[in-house]
């Protein structure tokens, strides 16, 4: 995909990995980047940098749990801002807890981002993109989307599944010469990681590597873009030998904090019936 003359749209732009990859498509010399997420003041603040690399820059402040709100603001951005031609999917939360002490809002809250919202906004531009019979569509997936992690069930399930949903509409919407492919970083040094218990062994990768893999893809149009040596070393381990990938995940997994008063805690529960 050749980026110059382009719009693109970013979901999770505000930070992290989805604010990388904005910066760099603008040093790319893409033409308009509409940039979407919760935080207005940290989507100004992005936009600002932006503007300063000759980049036109829309921002977005929506809730992709919102359906209603987030198609809305779609139609109107397409009319005002002509058409996207690349859509990258990039917003999501991450909760780590053992499952057995998981609270069903946390897991609530990762399958309405991560899964739903990446439907309600990918439903929206795909069928945009398939009228003009052209476009690209980048879904942010996860190392943990083809090999599960320990304490973080939820969030895995959520990247297996758009994994799914990548391969499904790269056959259906070829026809269309709609393109899309899924992004697969490993652990990542952002705001989201560093509050979460590292795993032993795993040296996180930045958000600026991400954002010129994916560049480095999108110019291959390759189906699926790993990042970082651990990634292709895991998923060849996973391929090769399971039983072993199994043993150093179970030693590297880390031992969550408070983890007895947690046990305790899920006694009484079940004690109780909860």
């Amino acid at each position: 995909m050749q980026l110059q003359g382009k719009t693109a749209l970013i979901t999770g732009a505000s930070r992290g990995i989805g604010r990388s990859i904005a910066l760099e498509l603008a040093r790319q010399g893409i033409k308009r980047l509409l940039i979407v997420a919760r935080n207005r003041q940290q989507l100004i603040e992005l936009a600002e940098e932006i503007d300063v690399l000759g980049v036109e820059v829309v921002p977005l402040a929506l809730d992709l749990t919102q359906s209603v709100a987030v198609n809305i603001a779609i139609a109107q951005a397409w009319r005002d801002n002509g058409p996207i031609h690349l859509l990258v999917n990039c917003a999501g939360v991450a909760h780590q807890a053992s499952f057995l002490r998981s609270p069903l809002p946390l897991i609530q809250e990762e399958i309405a981002l991560n899964l739903l919202g990446t439907y309600t906004i990918t439903r929206l531009v795909a069928r945009r993109m398939a009228a003009q019979k052209d476009g690209t569509i980048v879904n942010v997936s996860s190392l943990m989307g083809k090999i599960a992690a320990p304490t973080m069930a939820t969030y895995s399930a959520t990247k297996f599944a758009i994994l799914g949903f990548t391969q499904a509409l790269r056959s259906e919407l070829a026809a269309y010469n709609v393109r899309v492919t899924a992004l697969l970083p490993s652990l990542t040094d952002t705001d989201m990681v560093r509050d979460l218990e590292q795993f032993r062994w795993v040296v996180p990768t930045t958000p600026e590597k991400v954002a010129l893999a994916l560049v480095a893809g999108l110019h291959k149009d390759a189906p699926e873009i790993l990042v970082g040596y651990q990634s292709h070393l895991a998923v060849w381990c996973h391929r090769i030998a399971p039983w072993l990938l199994d043993f150093v995940l179970r030693m590297a997994t880390p031992q969550l904090s408070q983890k007895s008063r947690g046990d305790r805690k899920l006694r009484d529960d079940l004690d109780s019936g909860r």
